[in-house]
């Protein structure tokens, strides 16, 4: 289930149309019916999408504000369906095999879900039925009709007439492009094995959902409890305190994962309030979650238990688990280069420092603009996104303190005499008479130390080396 335009809905948004909604990235991810008839189209960045139309309003977005009103919709669903997967507010996963048994047929079960969701959103949503996610997504985002649904009987059949940018890859997209490969058909017609010897893992997946079957995980022995609890006595109801213990338990998860080999793609988060009840949501994701992904949906999730619709986390938190899902034991390619060890450990160093000096204590630099050091370095806390710079780097600031560093600014303006050459400006002297070194070019000796340089070895800037 697919709400295209769900970022517009986050509170505080403007009724203005044309409105678009922009990522971290800067690229649109949601459009309204206005701006998407002017032109404006999803994955363009803000600069096309503002060529394309002057006038649509920019809406920055706001993954834990949107997942506070999403969290409504996740429930209603849930009350019909068990075991639902959010992947990002705005779309979700439902495995239906036993509803549909349940409830008849998948047209029954459609039609009882539309209905419990018309009631709690008020439509704007899509449905795609298929075998695999991958197949589901790009279903629901086809889904015409009313309300719109579309129900895939083939996932190869389906998905062959895809274009190739289906794939969502930039780079192995334009690779394809340059080769010819404009479709996903064409891509699952070449040999697999072809495809992994030139593009690696990323290319033999790329096949394998072009194919059809999504991915495919390797059947390995895996410790089954690999959970991550934390209890709380007194309980917790400080959102920003459990959101660095949040981190920290993300760590520990995938830290305990990386031994025996494992990547999550699913994760259940889990919270126990005082007074006993218990709510859990699971999130997946098409790629493998690393810790600052899993903290990410850990923080989004309890703020839509503690600030969304239902009955909350009465009392605060007593305790807060993790349990990982969808295991995959197949690994990664590393490039030439990486030390995965190395910045693991590096990693938890950096862990156990914040959890000493407190999560204000280690911040990370970026640069940014202004005119002089302290001015170009903002700061952020470390294992959190970095905000966008408050002043462009590339920008000339007047009064800047000129490049490369280290220079010297002297305490008083100092006068400098403009000699000029064919109406250009050529040469700048001080007026007092200062130390320099100068040579004429081909003089190969060690330059002379005088107290002003001789008129003959100033006819050009390019005849002093140094002034």
């Amino acid at each position: 289930m697919w709400f295209p335009e769900w970022a517009l809905r986050s509170p505080g948004s403007p009724p203005a149309e044309p409105r678009q909604a922009i990522d971290d990235g800067g690229r649109v991810v949601a459009v309204s019916p206005a701006a998407f008839a002017a032109g404006v189209r999803l994955g363009m960045r803000r600069g096309e999408a503002e060529a394309v139309c002057p006038n649509v309003e920019t809406i920055e977005r706001d993954l834990g504000a949107e997942m506070v009103v999403f969290e409504g919709v996740a429930s209603a669903v849930e009350t019909l369906i068990p075991r639902v997967e959010v992947t990002e507010p705005g779309l979700l996963f439902v495995p239906i095999s036993g509803a549909v048994a349940y409830y008849g047929g998948e047209a029954p079960l459609v039609e009882r879900v539309v209905k419990e969701i018309d009631d709690a959103t008020g439509g704007g949503f899509r449905i795609g039925l298929a075998s695999g996610p991958f197949a589901a997504k790009h279903a629901a985002a086809l889904a015409t009709g009313e309300p719109p649904v579309l129900i895939v009987e083939d996932d190869a059949d389906f998905l062959a007439s895809l274009d190739i940018g289906a794939l969502g890859a930039e780079e192995l997209v334009a690779t394809f492009r340059w080769l010819g490969i404009v479709t996903l058909g064409e891509l699952a017609r070449l040999p697999r094995g072809a495809i992994t010897s030139r593009f690696g893992a990323i290319g033999l997946a790329a096949h394998r959902l072009a194919s059809g079957p999504d991915r495919e995980v390797v059947a390995r022995t895996i410790p089954v409890d690999l959970t991550i609890e934390e209890r709380f006595d007194p309980p917790l109801d400080d959102m920003e305190q459990v959101g660095f213990i949040a981190r920290a338990m993300a760590s520990r998860l995938i830290e305990g994962l990386a031994a025996v080999g494992a990547a999550p793609y699913r994760v259940t988060v889990e919270a126990e309030a005082a007074d006993g009840s218990i709510r859990s949501r699971t999130w997946s994701s098409a790629d493998p979650l690393d810790d600052g992904a899993i903290a990410d949906r850990m923080r989004w999730q309890l703020r839509a238990w503690v600030e969304g619709p239902g009955v909350g986390v009465r009392g605060g938190l007593a305790a807060l688990r993790i349990e990982p899902a969808d295991l995959s034991g197949g690994g990664r390619q590393l490039s030439l280069g990486e030390d995965a060890k190395r910045d693991m450990a590096t990693q938890r160093a950096l862990a156990a420092t914040q959890a000493i000096v407190g999560i204000d204590g280690l911040l990370k630099a970026q640069p940014q603009g202004g005119r002089d050091p302290a001015d170009r370095v903002s700061w952020h806390r470390w294992g959190e996104d970095a905000p966008a710079p408050q002043r462009d780097p590339s920008a000339p600031w007047i009064g800047g303190i000129p490049s490369p560093s280290p220079v010297l600014v002297p305490p008083e303006p100092q006068r400098f005499t403009i000699e000029w050459d064919t109406g250009m400006p050529g040469r700048a002297r001080p007026d007092e008479p200062v130390a320099s070194f100068g040579w004429l070019p081909g003089d190969h000796r060690r330059p002379r130390m005088c107290r002003s340089a001789p008129r003959r070895q100033r006819r050009s800037a390019s005849h002093l080396v140094r002034w």
